[in-house]
């Protein structure tokens, strides 16, 4: 069994660039991008382009800062410790970055993360290296065919418009708190912002009985 993440407003309770444009007072114009992207109505990589465009010059310290301080989603430690207990593999596939996602792999036990990656130059952000773009499935694909998981034992958990191809590879979608869009196409939607509520929905899809644990930070 395998269950395939987001990262931002699933994973962490967050969003990396906006949060970060606060510093140069940039966020309505980053949120702005960030939403058309979210919403499918701008081609997503250019945006991401023009989001990091805007905001080069800012310096690493500060990126890394912002990237720490991103609180993990309620209920994610809880979720994640329940399914590596009942032997899942865990995947995270993020537009973001591996400045905000390597924390994420250690803190959650991830088995794989697919993220971009911010350059910096002389201290200084400057660019992005995509590896990961609209289409998540291509990456989470990757892994599905190393694992050798079947489709029908696949649960994907997603928010936004350029998460959906991933409903395409798995047996359940789940709209995590999601764009209409994401809605529509979804197996099942959770509203509360609490991720622990997804142990529920896959004990009802698959007829398992997987337990949460307290999990003390």
């Amino acid at each position: 069994m395998l269950a395939i993440f987001d990262v931002e407003g699933v994973l962490l309770d967050g969003e990396f660039l906006p949060i970060l444009a606060e510093k140069i007072n940039k966020q309505d114009e980053i949120w702005e991008i960030t939403r058309k992207g979210i919403q499918g109505v701008i081609n997503w990589e250019e945006g991401l382009k023009t989001r990091i465009n805007t905001l080069r010059g800012i310096d690493y310290e500060t990126c890394k800062e912002i990237a720490d301080s991103l609180p993990i989603m309620t209920g994610a430690k809880e979720v994640c410790r329940a399914l590596k207990a009942a032997g899942w593999k865990l995947l995270a596939v993020s537009g973001g970055f591996t400045i905000m996602t390597d924390r994420l792999k250690k803190e959650l036990g991830l088995d794989h993360v697919f993220s971009n990656e911010l350059l910096f130059k002389d201290g200084k952000l400057n660019d992005v290296v995509i590896h990961v773009d609209s289409d998540k499935a291509k990456s989470a694909i990757i892994k599905i065919n190393e694992w050798k998981e079947k489709k029908e034992n696949i649960v994907v958990v997603v928010d936004g418009a350029n998460d959906i191809k991933l409903f395409n590879i798995c047996g359940l979608g789940v709209a995590f708190r999601a764009q209409d869009i994401v809605k529509d196409l979804a197996t099942v939607t959770l509203e509360e912002k609490d991720l622990s509520l997804l142990i529920d929905v896959i004990n009802k899809h698959y007829g398992m009985k997987l337990e949460l644990q307290t999990v003390h930070n």
